[in-house]
């Protein structure tokens, strides 16, 4: 079952986060994203975060998750627990890059913990795509002429194979400490990735060149 995260981001679209939700099953905020829900007229089913991002008032007809401010985790990782507990294994992340470094990191770091947990999720914003892969083949469709990068992730080096790509390559081996994979072009409305070993990030840029 599908969930759709509202986090907190502070270059949130909300344009675009509106058109993402229109027609989602189970609509979460984390703490902020509850302010970005209500701009968008969207009404999320829960609401999760120690509100230290949004002081505003809380709908009495929502279920709300209040946390305490000292904590380990993030409230964007607390909402993906929850909703694992109830079932949910596929995500759509919005409003989860820009701004803050290392929240942005943090929250890039949630795909691979889904993965973990056997789910699966993407982060989406106006301006890209981003989705942990492990060892596996992917196949992607229709972003021809968009702009992808593949990054290794929690690994220090993963082996890749592109069909479909400007810069095709067969067991090409990038690591963490050379920007090899940045800034290759689907060239096919159907472009094949395969990870040959290690872990993953893919980040699809949405313009097309």
């Amino acid at each position: 079952m599908r969930c759709t995260i509202i986090a907190g981001s502070p270059e949130a679209d909300i344009d675009f986060i509106s058109e993402q939700v229109k027609d989602c099953n189970y609509l979460i905020c984390a703490d902020k994203g509850y302010e970005y829900a209500k701009k968008a007229g969207a009404k999320p089913n829960l609401i999760v975060g120690d509100f230290d991002s949004y002081s505003g008032n809380l709908p009495d007809d929502c279920e709300v998750i209040k946390l305490n401010s000292h904590k380990d985790d993030t409230d964007l990782l607390h909402c993906i627990e929850v909703a694992l507990s109830r079932g949910y294994d596929d995500f759509v992340i919005l409003a989860a890059t820009g701004g803050r470094f290392d929240h942005t990191f943090a929250n890039i770091s949630v795909l691979m913990y889904l993965d973990k947990k056997g789910a699966s999720g993407i982060i989406v914003s106006d301006k890209e795509i981003i989705r942990f892969l492990k060892m596996g083949e992917y196949n992607f469709d229709g972003n021809k002429g968009k702009t992808f990068s593949v990054f290794p992730f929690a690994c220090d080096s993963v082996n890749v194979s592109y069909i479909g790509a400007e810069y095709s390559a067969e067991n090409l081996i990038l690591t963490a400490e050379e920007a090899m994979g940045i800034s290759n072009i689907f060239i096919s409305d159907r472009a094949n990735v395969k990870i040959n070993y290690g872990n993953a990030i893919i980040i699809i840029n949405q313009f097309i060149n």
